[in-house]
């Protein structure tokens, strides 16, 4: 009896799971290539720069949408967050260069369905004195 129970139960959920309709429309991963900053480029701390990154191959369906931009140094992900939120579409979003310590091993990541990030560049101090 318990058998039966059992089985009846496992047939039951497999019956309802496929009656669910499921939306395949195919998604594809937007990896666009970052264009600015690259190699050589200089940005002083609190100015405001455009990253760019090209979305001429972009897929008709993507998967996420929603873009991120954060800095690295020395390879490896910082907490800052310099943008959020944006549509990953837009090929260019205006940031403020964030106070950190000068340096020439700088890039972006740029988050939507993948990670990417830039070349290296360099960051420099201000000319605000105090």
């Amino acid at each position: 009896m318990k058998f039966t129970s059992l089985l009846l139960a496992v047939v039951s959920f497999f019956t309802v799971a496929l009656a669910i309709p499921v939306n395949l429309d195919k998604r594809d991963v937007f990896v666009p290539p970052i264009l600015y900053p690259h190699s050589g480029t200089v940005w002083t701390i609190n100015e405001r720069h455009n990253v760019t990154w090209d979305t001429s191959n972009a897929p008709v369906n993507i998967t996420n949408s929603k873009g991120l931009i954060m800095l690295r140094k020395d390879n490896m992900a910082t907490p800052l967050i310099l943008a959020e939120g944006f549509n990953i579409l837009l090929g260019r979003f205006e940031i403020t260069v964030p106070w950190v310590v000068e340096g020439d091993d700088y890039s972006l990541v740029l988050f939507g369905d993948s990670g990417n990030w830039s070349e290296n560049f360099t960051i420099t101090g201000s000319d605000i004195s105090f």
